[in-house]
């Protein structure tokens, strides 16, 4: 018997026809035209992660600071003194490719509700960016169009943008990403989550009205792109941070009394996804009247109502008789308040428009018992090591040095946070540019170090090593600004999960995580998975990008990487021999080959935990190794200074660009005028450290063999790439 929809109509809506046949099944007739709308998007890998969850759910997530794990808008961890932060990092790829300002501005204010609606004050948001070739015709639009929207929300709403990161590859040509992080303040007895209860409690919208804006923009998140991706534009939400700033200031006020029972912002899938996920979590039905929603446009149809993803809206569920208490402070604040609905004992959502019910679901079979894939994974093939004395080198080490500090990934990014306001607030004191940011807690001498991770072409390598690697980069940015780790939020970026391959390196990318944050007591308390980047048939590099949060509980106690003249420079961990998937092959040698360094998750921590001790014990400049290896750590430890830097002393190694250049981890450099009980505790902890050099007020880079430059021609290299680009 033929389907009252036709195969197309299920097909645009992102279902196969054995997930519509479920949809009969759990309906015990079939859907209407809203009903499929709605089961497309609470269905979609956007929002079910039905590709995902068996995988996500092998992560560690629990630990004594952490309050709340991954399941409600953002996660939480206790930072002492009665305080909890409140972190997340979501993804807004295929939105900013279509559009970019207001891609990523949405973005930006998606992810400060996921926070704001917990009860925090967002204090600190971040990003992590990947765009294509530099060559491309398209990245310099996409480039410019995601900056200006990321600083013209954060900008407007008043939130500080203290960090990120900016990578480039050919790669993500035709799909970039674009990660938004938001860190929040709130007191621990003042937590709001997201189940619904009461029955007959009302069902408040509050924030802007509803438009025909992001309609099916969960869905669009959820497909691989072709060549039609701008007629999408339609599916991209438009933002408005003023509203947004006027939404945070009300909802927080309400928030100090006892007003709401449950609170959800209105993200992906709009009206949908925050009903639905609030009376699934509370185990209580809903009934809707959306003759009763506020809309802008006329004539809206409750299709359209219910999939728009206008932004700037929250649901609430309130206690009952506060309705004209609440109503109160958003009418003083300028937003729409509407009470649209009510909680029912029948866990089923039912709609109602002009007084007909025009949908009727049960809502177990749009949340909980929604479709979940263990997708066919094969495991990626290994690289063929690459042994240092194998490498021919094409020039001289300084040559190469040149060649690295103006490359794409490790040049300056100023011209982008300059475009941020990284000091509004009042409380930026590790600005952007550092190895992790740092946000004092206002007046405190507490503080929180911020900071986002991932090397792509080490997951495109290795994707066990390569996610192992991202959650130990992050940890040792902390630690670099003397942070204690506390926990990491996620944003795991992939190609299309039908592929086994895909689907293999997701898996073996968790794996990696999880053994890493299980060695470094750096559980996972939020997240995105964004699957499905890839333009036709073309994957993205994988990408799981980690955001981490860690306590300084005396702020003056941070350290930071810019030299002064006169200190001996250590290194910590071993010298480098490790070569593969390194800047330096691709950057200097033209090639992309070779297994990533490995991660030694025991000598990770035990390194990690050394340099907070020295930290604490008065240690102040202190940078990790990274991208680029040795040298390029230690001129940009410089270049911050404006000191010279002799490391004449070094006999040349066997395989120097391998000394110089690889990206051997667990490794940093501290900068020192008492080097001697440094050196000494290392030793005793039995951990390799050695004096490679020193600062002076030269403003040369002295090698062995007398080669020189100047660090101020360095310098200027680094800083001149990303503006030249965008000229």
């Amino acid at each position: 018997m033929p389907h009252i929809h036709s195969p197309q109509v299920i097909s645009d809506h992102g279902l196969t026809l054995d997930e519509y046949d479920r949809i009969c099944g759990a309906l015990d007739r079939e859907p209407n035209l809203l009903e499929l709308g709605i089961y497309s998007v609470m269905w979609s890998e956007h929002c079910s992660y039905k590709s995902s969850r068996i995988h996500l759910k092998t992560l560690p997530t629990e630990a004594p600071w952490v309050i709340q794990g991954p399941g409600e808008n953002a996660g939480v961890v206790d930072i002492g003194d009665g305080q909890a932060a409140i972190f997340k990092m979501e993804s807004h790829n295929h939105p900013s490719f279509i559009e970019p300002y207001q891609g990523a501005a949405t973005g930006v204010g998606g992810i400060m509700r996921d926070v704001f609606t917990m009860g925090a004050r967002p204090i600190a948001n971040m990003n992590a960016l990947r765009f294509g070739d530099p060559e491309h015709p398209k990245t310099r639009h996409l480039v410019a169009g995601v900056v200006a929207g990321i600083g013209g929300y954060g900008n407007c709403v008043g939130v500080p943008t203290v960090g990120g990161e900016t990578n480039f590859h050919p790669r993500y040509n035709g799909n970039i990403l674009v990660n938004a992080m938001c860190v929040g303040l709130a007191d621990q007895d003042k937590i709001f989550y997201s189940a619904a209860a009461g029955i007959g409690n009302p069902v408040v919208y509050v924030g802007s009205k509803t438009g025909r804006d992001g309609i099916h923009g969960a869905t669009m998140a959820s497909a691989e792109f072709s060549e039609d991706a701008e007629e999408k534009r339609p599916t991209v939400q438009v933002g408005d941070p003023f509203t947004e700033k006027l939404l945070i200031e009300a909802c927080l006020e309400l928030m100090a009394s006892d007003a709401i029972v449950a609170i959800q912002d209105m993200g992906a899938a709009g009206l949908t996804s925050s009903s639905v996920e609030m009376a699934s979590k509370g185990g209580v039905g809903i009934e809707l009247n959306l003759s009763t929603v506020p809309c802008r446009e006329e004539a809206m149809l409750p299709y359209e109502m219910m999939l728009s993803e206008s932004q700037e809206r929250m649901l609430m569920v309130l206690k009952p008789g506060r309705e004209d208490f609440a109503k109160a402070i958003f009418d003083k604040w300028h937003l729409d308040f509407a009470v649209i609905g009510n909680l029912t004992d029948t866990k089923r959502m039912v709609l109602v428009f002009d007084d007909e019910v025009v949908a009727d679901m049960p809502l177990d079979s749009l949340a909980d018992d929604a479709p979940v894939y263990d997708r066919p994974h094969t495991a990626p093939s290994k690289q063929t090591a690459i042994a240092a004395s194998d490498v021919v080198s094409p020039c001289s080490t300084l040559e190469a040095l040149q060649r690295l500090i103006a490359s794409p990934d490790i040049a300056s990014k100023r011209w982008i946070w300059e475009q941020y306001d990284h000091m509004v607030m009042g409380d930026t004191i590790g600005r952007p540019g550092g190895d992790a940011a740092v946000v004092r807690i206002h007046g405190t001498d507490k503080a929180l170090a911020i900071t986002t991770d991932v090397t792509p072409r080490y997951c495109e390598a290795d994707p066990f090593e390569g996610g192992k690697q991202a959650v130990a980069e992050c940890w040792r940015n902390l630690t670099a600004v003397g942070a204690q780790p506390l926990a990491i939020t996620d944003c795991l970026n992939f190609g299309n999960p039908e592929r086994p391959d895909i689907m293999g390196t997701f898996v073996q990318a968790i794996h990696g995580m999880g053994d890493a944050c299980r060695a470094l007591d750096f559980p996972v308390v939020s997240g995105n998975v964004s699957l499905y980047n890839e333009t036709n048939g073309q994957a993205i590099l994988p990408t799981p990008a980690v955001g981490a949060i860690g306590l300084l509980k005396d702020s003056a106690q941070r350290a930071h990487l810019a030299l002064t003249p006169g200190l001996k420079l250590i290194l910590l961990g071993a010298p480098a021999e490790h070569l593969g998937a390194s800047l330096y092959l691709r950057e200097v040698c033209g090639r992309e080959d070779g297994p990533p360094p490995p991660v030694d998750l025991t000598q990770e921590r035990q390194v990690g935990d050394f340099v907070r001790s020295q930290i604490k014990s008065g240690l102040s400049i202190v940078h990790d190794i990274s991208d680029g290896g040795l040298l390029v750590a230690a001129t940009e430890m410089a270049m911050a200074g404006g000191c010279g830097l002799d490391l004449s002393s070094i006999e040349p190694p066997t395989n120097p660009h391998a000394y110089w250049f690889g990206e051997d981890q667990g490794r940093y450099i501290l900068a020192t005028d008492h080097s001697d009980p440094i050196l000494a505790a290392a030793k005793a902890a039995g951990i390799e450290a050695r004096i490679i050099g020193s600062s002076d007020d030269s403003g040369e880079l002295k090698m062995a063999g007398g080669e020189t430059m100047s660090i101020e021609q360095l310098s200027e290299r680094h800083e001149r790439w990303l503006p030249d680009l965008m000229q």
